[in-house]
């Protein structure tokens, strides 16, 4: 491929695509037999963004349904208009829902003001469905009467006998808005879901994260494994000692964790796991939605990556203000006080649970009125959501890219093949202060030994049983 007029540090050149690779750039270049010409018409070349953090089924799926929940919809009314036009045949699936819309709704809320038809509405958080009694007779005997239903996927699936969604539209979606790279960040994804993503015919480089059922998996087409995920939530935390084990197991293997801490209280007990199992290259925490700076002098002590989401802080700022204690809104989905302490910052869009449009949430980025102090200056945000540093278009590196001008980000260019080398913010990353590479201390420490972690991480952490209103929602 040969791009033509596109910015690059400053100056119009050609760049000519061999193979995945940047094979020339100059100022002008003669296209080859048969070679594909993309006019970039002058707009800057950058590195292909990477989304770190996303859902692709739930992505997918989201993009047939009906948004029931801010910024979209903000009041009972707008969500009785969107309802009434919910899609599918025999039934409607909202995403999105939030309790600042309408309040705690439930099976006779949506009785009474929603369409005479099978419907089902998902909190934004991800882990609650509300159904109305037509819905739920869909479902069978066993199902809560109120129409909430908490952790219930598994079961929508098995009893609804739904198949996996086409990722096509949702790749073509990503693409149109540069993102070159995605990382699936789905707890529960086994080999079996691997190899479906990996054949779904995506574009874009693919990282799947998931279950240690990933262990060992070779890459597919452009596919390859990821971390594992650790997914708990302040109800289920697990004991101090079998978390590090989890982690343990994980760095035995030869993998990261990349662990969901929302809460300080997840957020404290997974630093306590790392440090007691030992740091491994990759190691990631995800959102780190409360970070007061206790918290991020460990996570910078630890060599950790943190994947946030800035656009959550502009999704959500009103629930926020009024859910989040006042103490802790200046520490939410921090940006500035994690790159002043070198920490490592990645960009995810948690799509569905948050927008899909990377420059969307860069811009949330510069614009944040909840922690103002966070905002990060506008020449580094493209660095936390690409696929590779910035400045690196240099001949011979990997490229995958996307060019934007005066319009809206154009598709990518070429993603790269999967036996290309990782992009720099899928590298492992080693802190300059540690041994390279860190590796995990096998077997798992016993539950004596762990004793100096427990209080470490109650001595950081504050008061015992100190935790935030702050939920994944």
């Amino acid at each position: 491929m040969l791009i033509v007029g596109a910015e690059v540090d400053g100056a119009l050149r050609d760049v000519r695509v061999e193979r995945g690779r940047i094979g020339a750039i100059e100022r002008c270049l003669a296209p080859l037999s048969g070679e594909r010409v993309f006019d970039a018409a002058g707009g800057a070349l950058l590195p292909g963004l990477h989304d770190h953090h996303i859902h692709l089924n739930a992505a997918a799926a989201a993009l047939a349904s009906v948004r029931c929940g801010p910024p979209e919809i903000a009041s009972c009314e707008a969500l009785v208009v969107a309802l009434g036009g919910a899609p599918g045949e025999g039934g409607g699936r909202g995403v999105g829902y939030h309790t600042s819309v309408a309040g705690e709704i439930d099976r006779r809320w949506l009785d009474r003001f929603g369409p005479d038809r099978a419907v089902r509405i998902q909190h934004r958080g991800g882990r609650m469905w509300i159904l109305n009694s037509r819905a739920l007779a869909l479902l069978g005997d066993d199902m809560p009467a109120d129409g909430r239903l908490i952790d219930g996927d598994a079961l929508l699936r098995r009893r609804l006998d739904a198949s996996p969604p086409d990722l096509r539209p949702l790749g073509s979606a990503l693409a149109a808005r540069g993102v070159t790279g995605l990382t699936e960040a789905t707890a529960r994804n086994d080999a079996d879901d691997y190899h479906r993503y990996a054949r779904a015919g995506l574009d874009q480089h693919l990282l799947v994260m998931g279950t240690a059922a990933l262990d060992d998996l070779a890459p597919h087409a452009r596919a390859r494994a990821g971390a594992v995920k650790l997914h708990y939530h302040d109800h289920d935390l697990p004991a101090l000692d079998a978390l590090i084990d989890e982690v343990a197991c994980a760095h035995a293997a030869d993998r990261a964790v990349a662990a969901h801490c929302v809460t300080r209280a997840e957020l404290m007990l997974t630093l306590a796991a790392i440090e007691a199992a030992g740091p491994h290259p990759g190691d990631r925490i995800e959102h780190a939605g409360v970070a007061p700076p206790p918290a991020v002098e460990w996570i910078a002590s630890l060599g950790l990556t943190v994947v946030t989401q800035p656009h959550f802080i502009a999704e959500r700022g009103r629930a926020y203000r009024a859910e989040v204690a006042a103490h802790d809104q200046p520490w939410l989905y921090r940006l500035r006080g994690f790159r002043t302490v070198g920490v490592r910052l990645a960009g995810g869009s948690d799509a569905p649970f948050g927008g899909l449009d990377p420059w969307s949430s860069m811009a949330a980025a510069t614009e944040r009125d909840l922690g103002p102090e966070e905002v990060r200056f506008t020449p580094g945000l493209p660095t936390i959501l690409a696929g590779l540093r910035a400045g690196s278009r240099s001949v011979g590196r990997p490229i995958s890219a996307c060019s934007i001008g005066a319009g809206p980000p154009r598709a990518s260019i070429s993603p790269r093949s999967a036996s290309a080398p990782p992009s720099s913010m899928e590298r492992p990353f080693t802190p300059p202060h540690r041994p390279s590479p860190i590796r995990a201390r096998s077997p798992p420490k016993c539950a004596a030994s762990t004793a100096p972690y427990r209080r470490s991480a109650a001595a950081r952490s504050g008061a015992a049983g100190s935790r935030c209103r702050l939920r994944p929602g």
